[in-house]
């Protein structure tokens, strides 16, 4: 596992050991920072369910000013600081021990990209993107890495779906909130 393109391209990224965590592939990786490239440029990221924290480093990579890092096991809460000092972009982030669910319901912060990346088989997407859809800002986005064999979520009041990607078992929504000026129109 690596970080794909940008200033810290090509350095080695850890996971914590065990099942618990499944990091995402390179080439689905590579294809949601694609798809989403015009929007990192001086974003705040939120990497919910961090796992090892690879999303929200490479969003931090190619370009976003801030990323908050949000996982209830120590594990991947260790793997992420390692991940960030390995990077260099400890001040650039934010790494918090906590349930999810409790995060995105409790914080006041907002985010110009939320990355919802979930243990598989358990429905996090259906039952968390509402609540995060809350802490967005005007023209964010959020990212929902999931299974090919689950619904696709729903958009949230107040959003689009822009577009579902499919990379073999495993599916991408990027759900999209309009900005006041585009709202208006």
């Amino acid at each position: 596992m690596r970080v794909i393109t940008g200033i810290a391209r090509g350095r080695k990224l850890v996971a914590p050991e065990g099942l618990d965590v499944r990091p995402t592939a390179d080439k689905v990786k590579e294809g949601i920072f694609s798809a989403v490239q015009f929007e990192l440029e001086g974003a705040r990221v939120l990497d919910l369910f961090a796992g090892s924290g690879q999303m929200g480093v490479e969003a931090l990579s190619r370009g976003a000013e801030h990323a908050v890092f949000i996982d209830s096991s120590l594990r991947s809460i260790r793997c992420v600081n390692e991940n960030l000092r390995n990077t260099g972009f400890e001040r650039q982030s934010e790494v918090i021990n906590r349930d999810s669910y409790d995060y995105i319901k409790l914080t006041s912060q907002t985010f110009d990209i939320i990355i919802l990346d979930p243990p598989y088989r358990y429905n996090h997407i259906a039952n968390i993107l509402p609540f995060a859809a809350k802490k967005l800002r005007d023209g964010g986005i959020i990212i929902c890495e999931y299974e090919t064999e689950a619904d696709e979520p729903a958009a949230p009041e107040g959003m689009r779906l822009r577009k579902t990607y499919r990379y073999g078992k495993i599916n991408v929504s990027i759900f999209c909130k309009p900005s006041e000026e585009v709202a208006d129109e």
